[in-house]
């Protein structure tokens, strides 16, 4: 026989006195609004519910079906069916049962998701994925990725940075790493932390210092998969990922493996680096990521005698936020010590706040907390619409390197 699912019982909600009890279809209606906070899709349309069976006393008890038998984030799912059945008229008390899908069953979700792997979990308890992006290089979009993810762990949030540009990894040099990864007994890759409590995880640390990486389009997919779902990325309020510059493969594939994530565009003041940013836009829109504001870099250079230069112009950051109808996140000043404590690897915002670039990049930061939610999202409105799967990659293969 198979084995009863392990089940969780709610609290008594109330006695059913005479009340008619909900259908499976009011409760099924109910559970569309639980979703998946890795795949952002309910789940019910993912076919994660394997039974729901109503008491004549009013118990419901319903069954989820998990991708991997040690979801980190089984207790979320619980309270998130409880508070939704628990709601409906008639029910006094809610169980929460869990099993795991079928292989056949994981094998028709990914053919539904477009995906060749499902999620292990590494990303469950992550709370907000934002990409770094830019439309052009040389505009300083690593310095800011490194900056904000060491700006956002200073104000005590957990932070973590993927560092995605895989031909021009950077990442490790200005947060100030310099080792290898571990691997756990779960065959994890353990993240690195910088000195400044920044989780990292790059290219970089796999190939030889300063090696060229040559690689085609279904090799930067893998690459990127690997460094989502097989690191061990814990707990984190923020994942900054820093973008390659431009609109090509990296972005389809986080479409594809990060629904939930949100863009951040950066851009110089000059009308060329604005028109190129622009694109970037478009590329978010196309593949359903949303944009959260744009980040001005090099607006301006200050004299030690206080007399300001717009060396790049002024303007092209508000500018190109107004275009595109998103608020902008921030204008950080042209400076020497961003660019030298880049270098060594000390970000600006640990080493001098006080700085005008670091005050600038801190309450960047500061915005960037505001506008994003603090816990796991798994409930969301019913009749929102997930985005279509992106399907790209099919003959990828491993990465040699994280074997």
């Amino acid at each position: 026989m198979p084995k009863e699912p392990d089940r969780g019982i709610s609290p008594p909600v109330c006695q059913n006195w005479g009340m008619s009890l909900p259908s499976e279809e009011q409760v099924t209606e109910k559970l569309t609004a639980v979703i998946d906070p890795e795949l952002r899709r309910n789940i019910v349309e993912l076919g994660m519910v394997r039974s729901i069976d109503i008491k004549p006393d009013g118990q419901v008890d319903v069954t989820v079906s998990l991708t991997t038998a040690g979801c980190p984030i089984r207790s979320h799912f619980q309270d998130a069916v409880t508070s939704q059945v628990s709601s409906l008229e008639g029910v006094t008390k809610v169980g929460v049962g869990f099993d795991v899908l079928s292989d056949e069953e994981k094998g028709t979700l990914q053919q539904t998701l477009g995906r060749d792997k499902l999620p292990q979990g590494a990303l469950a308890q992550v709370n907000n994925v934002i990409c770094v992006a830019s439309g052009k290089g040389g505009v300083g979009k690593s310095t800011m990725t490194s900056n904000l993810a060491a700006a956002l762990q200073a104000q005590g949030l957990k932070t973590g940075a993927l560092d995605c540009d895989v031909y021009g990894y950077s990442i490790p040099r200005m947060l100030g790493i310099d080792v290898k990864p571990d691997v756990n007994g779960e065959r994890k890759i353990l993240p690195p932390e910088a000195p400044s409590g920044v989780k990292t995880m790059s290219i970089g640390y796999f190939v030889e210092e300063n090696s060229a990486v040559v690689w085609r389009g279904p090799m930067l997919h893998k690459a990127i998969q690997q460094f989502l779902e097989d690191v061990a990325w814990g707990e984190l309020d923020y994942l900054l990922l820093d973008l390659p510059p431009g609109t090509g493969d990296i972005a389809m594939t986080l479409s594809q493996l990060l629904p939930q994530a949100k863009l951040a565009i950066v851009t110089t003041p000059q009308p060329a680096a604005q028109s190129v940013a622009r694109r970037s836009a478009e590329m978010a829109n196309k593949v359903d990521l949303e944009i959260m504001g744009v980040i001005e870099n090099m607006s301006g250079f200050t004299t030690p005698d206080g007399e300001t230069f717009s060396i790049f112009g002024e303007g092209g950051g508000q500018l190109l936020a107004d275009d595109i109808g998103v608020p902008l996140l921030g204008t950080i000043p042209l400076s020497e010590e961003l660019r030298e404590h880049a270098d060594v690897g000390t970000p600006l915002v640990v080493e001098k706040p006080e700085s005008p670039a670091g005050a600038a990049i801190i309450e960047i930061a500061k915005r960037v907390a505001a506008m994003s939610p603090r816990e796991l999202p798994m409930l969301q409105d019913a009749s929102a619409e997930a985005p279509a799967a992106v399907k790209l990659g099919a003959n990828a293969r491993e990465l040699p390197v994280l074997q």
